[in-house]
């Protein structure tokens, strides 16, 4: 399989600059694993050279420049970089976080991320091959696993500042059609967005097999709430009950009511459901989005980093009474959230104070986990941005 690795610099709305970089990758070989330990592979490409054109446009002026370089080889992945000297603005670098980004080419089907700094150029770096055999880029969506939280949390939000919802309200669950024990009658919206209501956590009950997240949030609440209840226990059973209420409280179906609350107010038109089944455009996932149907709001949204990125750049200070600690995560560079599944990494993060934001996603098994990828990620940025403080130490973990 032929992959590749896109740059892609947009430069401030001001000056109305773009500049892309494009760099041809070898052949990556998918890791589709089962769950359980992982078996990678990888394979070693033969080197390709390559010629492109980039294109420097201003609101009054246009240039086009041309330059090919000699080939770069590295192992297994071999790379053609093609460099571009934009005319009028020069476009962000973050040199450290290339190079801690660059391999996850190695036995992934695809990688992308995303940076959004308030005052500097975005940039972006993405590498393989969507579902129709176009190269992937920052704008092409992925699996975002339970970053889709992060998505649910920033919804409910806009539904408590539309003065639909209190976080401290009891949770209406006989309008969401849950059957349930009466112990959970006064469990409120705050406990869900915490991981505090006694949800079970039942992890293997919220994947794979058929029909909506309704099903396993019933069997949990059959029961009254655990002896948890309280105290931080993460369980997708909290959100797939938030997304719910969403549904209800806009009376509309998930992906509408999230558009409506979340994406459109940002200018964001890409995110979809795993519901609505594999699409040409979107990165490929080797277990199949039929697996994701029983996450619903918890786990079931497809987005490009460029997506996540402009929706953490849309996060409000009166977004944040509701986006707080546990229901977030929070570290010494800022906050956000992490996703794992078999399959697919996802790592979405606010930095200085919310002037920064970035977001990494992974179709394969490379890192482990989301948080893994949160590691390499964070703390490569945050060295290019001069405020390195070490390995992130997040809370809950």
């Amino acid at each position: 399989m032929r992959s590749v690795l896109v740059a892609v610099v947009t430069v401030g709305v001001a000056v109305g600059v773009v500049v892309a970089a494009s760099m041809t990758v070898g052949a990556c070989s998918r890791d589709l694993a089962a769950d359980g330990p992982d078996t990678t592979t990888s394979s070693t490409a033969t080197p390709t050279t390559s010629t492109t054109t980039s294109t420097t446009t201003s609101t009054t002026t246009s240039t086009t420049t041309s330059t090919t370089t000699t080939p770069i080889t590295t192992t297994p992945i071999t790379t053609t970089p093609i460099t571009t000297t934009p005319t009028e603005i020069e476009p962000a670098s973050y040199p450290v976080l290339t190079a801690a980004v660059f391999d996850l080419g190695r036995s992934n089907a695809g990688f992308s991320v995303s940076v959004r700094r308030v005052g500097a150029d975005s940039w972006g770096l993405a590498a393989g091959v969507r579902n129709d055999g176009r190269p992937i880029t920052t704008d092409t969506p992925f699996v975002i696993a339970s970053v889709s939280k992060l998505v649910t949390a920033v919804s409910v939000a806009r539904l408590v500042e539309a003065g639909l919802v209190e976080v401290g309200d009891p949770v209406p669950w006989d309008d969401l059609g849950i059957v349930h024990d009466p112990a959970w009658d006064d469990v409120t919206i705050r406990e869900l967005l915490d991981h505090t209501s006694g949800m079970p956590v039942n992890s293997a009950s919220w994947l794979d097999d058929p029909g909506t997240c309704a099903i396993p949030l019933g069997e949990a609440m059959a029961s009254p709430p655990t002896a948890t209840r309280g105290t931080w226990r993460y369980s997708n059973g909290n959100y797939c009950a938030l997304g719910l209420a969403v549904e209800h409280l806009w009376n509309a179906e998930l992906d509408v009511a999230v558009d409506d609350l979340v994406f459109d107010p940002a200018g964001i038109s890409g995110p979809f459901l795993s519901s609505d089944g594999e699409q040409p455009t979107a990165a490929p996932y080797g277990k199949g989005l039929v697996r994701l149907s029983r996450l619903g709001g918890a786990g079931m949204w497809l987005a490009s980093t460029d997506d996540l990125a402009g929706m953490l750049a849309s996060v409000t200070a009166a977004d944040l009474t509701t986006l707080r600690w546990p229901g977030i995560i929070v570290d010494q560079y800022g906050w956000g959230h992490t996703g794992t599944l078999d399959g697919a990494k996802a790592c979405a993060w606010v930095l200085e104070d919310g002037r920064t934001v970035v977001a990494a996603v992974v179709s394969g098994q490379r890192p482990a986990t989301g948080g893994d990828l949160c590691d390499r990620v964070v703390t490569a940025l945050a060295a290019d941005l001069g405020i390195a403080g070490g390995e992130p130490i997040r809370s809950p973990i």
